[in-house]
């Protein structure tokens, strides 16, 4: 059987139809919608011959069994945002499933191959992003965390797991899968504007963003809107505004494709005839670099602390979350630079903002390495999300191109 891109395409296609609405992608994790696409995807994999499982964490898993028992992953997940696009995580699989196809066809494969659907990548429902593919890799967060989770209708996390056949206690048993991998291989769109700046269909990916993400609380004095003079007021909102503008010039500085983003400040008492008392504001802050992720968040806190005497301000910083880079396999690297090189004549190596179910692989010490394919507009987690379908079909060629170069590698 020869590789057929184009039927990558008309499947996706096929799963728009089946799981979304005029409002754009719904396969939220650990509902209905979900579970009917991922049994559609069954349907679409079974006439390879391919072994089927689900873990105790929910990944969907097809193996293929080979001359060795060691294995080459191709991953990606199925689950969507809410009202999401076409193409994000289940791009990754379906052009993996063509891949499958065509090495079933040619017989026995030197090492395994297995095609992973990743439970949960999204965290949507949950807040949880990376689930699945975190169990996995033994990551997971503290599970007394996770089990105090509720979605936005109250039900807790587990009690939803629960009703997809996972056990939050046996989540971490999900470990075994990553035993005799070798490698892993995940084609995915860029959600960013890079590529398509650049007017090139595809690029390697050198490794994931390390993250910093945190709650800054600015407190000052709640007072009369109408009575307090301007330079008598403690505004809360006044600190965090600053600090807003101010990080654009700390990832100036900083550099070397820094991003941070003051995503969110809830304001309290939160009335047009008060001034702010209390401001709560979300930063992210991301570098591929751990030093330069370092620095961004001392720059920031520096900041922090010089516009609260500014302002006559108290500021407290609580860590939400932090992860650090993760870079990819080298070899994996080259061989997926050559592969797209071969099938469109250049391509382009640049870093994840995003994060993605194949840095928590690469966490657990599986070598890795990813595909971007050009995004349309960079827009991604909305249903104008698209990318061409030329590029779409040139993705899944490097992918299976760069999975043929990665069993000849590492089989030897």
């Amino acid at each position: 059987m020869a590789l057929d891109p184009s039927r990558t395409v008309a499947e996706l296609k096929e799963l728009r139809e089946l799981t979304g609405d005029e409002n754009g992608a719904q396969r939220v994790a650990w509902t209905e919608t979900w579970e009917r696409a991922r049994s559609w995807l069954r349907e679409k994999v079974a006439p390879t011959g391919a072994e089927h499982e689900i873990d105790e964490a929910g990944n969907q898993w097809f193996t293929l069994r080979g001359a060795s028992e060691r294995a080459l992953l191709i991953g990606g997940h199925m689950d969507s945002v809410p009202n999401g696009g076409w193409l994000d995580g289940c791009l990754n699989v379906l052009a993996g499933v063509e891949v499958l196809r065509r090495i079933a066809e040619e017989g026995t494969p030197p090492l395994t191959v297995r095609l992973v659907d990743w439970a949960d990548e999204e965290g949507a429902r949950f807040g949880r992003s990376l689930f699945g593919s975190s169990a996995a890799a033994g990551s997971m967060a503290d599970q007394d965390e996770l089990r105090q989770r509720r979605d936005a209708n109250g039900i807790a996390l587990p009690d939803a797991l629960r009703e997809h056949g996972v056990e939050l206690d046996r989540a971490l048993e999900a470990r075994r899968q990553l035993e005799n991998a070798a490698a892993y291989l995940e084609l995915h769109i860029e959600q960013g504007p890079v590529l398509e700046s650049l007017d090139l269909p595809l690029g390697v990916v050198l490794g994931t963003f390390g993250v910093e993400r945190h709650q800054i609380t600015w407190r000052g004095q709640a007072a009369h809107a109408g009575s307090t003079p301007m330079d008598k007021r403690r505004d809360a909102l006044a600190g965090a505004a600053k600090l807003a503008l101010e990080i654009r010039a700390i990832a100036a500085e900083v550099g070397g494709g820094a991003v941070c983003t003051s995503g969110g400040v809830v304001c309290k008492p939160g009335i047009v005839t008060s001034v702010v008392e209390t401001a709560e504001q979300l930063l992210d802050q991301r570098h591929l670099d751990a030093a330069s992720l370092a620095r961004l968040l001392a720059l920031a806190k520096e900041a922090s602390e010089r516009f609260a005497r500014e302002e006559s301000l108290e500021v407290e910083w609580e860590r939400i979350w932090s992860i650090e880079p993760i870079l990819f396999d080298e070899r994996l690297i080259e061989l997926a630079d050559e592969s797209i090189r071969e099938v469109c004549g250049t391509s382009h190596r640049l870093p994840s903002g995003p994060l993605h179910d194949a840095a928590e692989v690469a966490r657990a010490g599986v070598p890795t390495v990813m595909l971007f394919v050009q995004s349309l507009r960079g827009l991604s987690h909305t249903k104008l999300e698209d990318t061409r379908e030329e590029h779409l079909e040139l993705a899944v060629q490097a992918l299976d191109r760069l999975a043929t170069k990665a069993l000849r590698a590492f089989a030897a």
